[in-house]
């Protein structure tokens, strides 16, 4: 499930976990067992589950979180110079609506 850091929920987890949104611009995974991930761990958590052969980046685990960011970084500053940005967000459909917390 996907909740926008501005929701309720969002903003409980931020609270519960001091994160300062003004110097973070990453991914955040929550789990209610196992706590808040982010930058590249929660990219992984997240593909471990994905289907093959995406499933298989979880095998970074064995680099140093430390280097895995680097990586990611450079990944997330590039992002829209490599794959472009769209004018306009998409308007969810409803299959994708269900998938959000708030």
């Amino acid at each position: 499930m996907f909740a926008p850091l501005q929701s309720k929920i969002g903003e409980d987890i931020i609270t519960r976990f001091d994160i300062d949104t003004t110097k973070t611009d990453s991914i955040l995974l929550y789990s209610h067992n196992k706590g808040l991930y982010i930058k590249s761990t929660a990219a992984l958590h997240i593909a471990k589950h994905l289907g093959f052969p995406r499933n298989l980046m979880s095998v970074f685990f064995i680099v140093p979180a430390f280097i895995r960011n680097l990586f990611y970084d450079f990944i997330a500053r590039n992002r829209y110079k490599w794959y472009g940005k769209k004018e306009a967000c998409m308007i969810p459909t409803p299959e994708l609506k269900s998938k959000f917390i708030d």
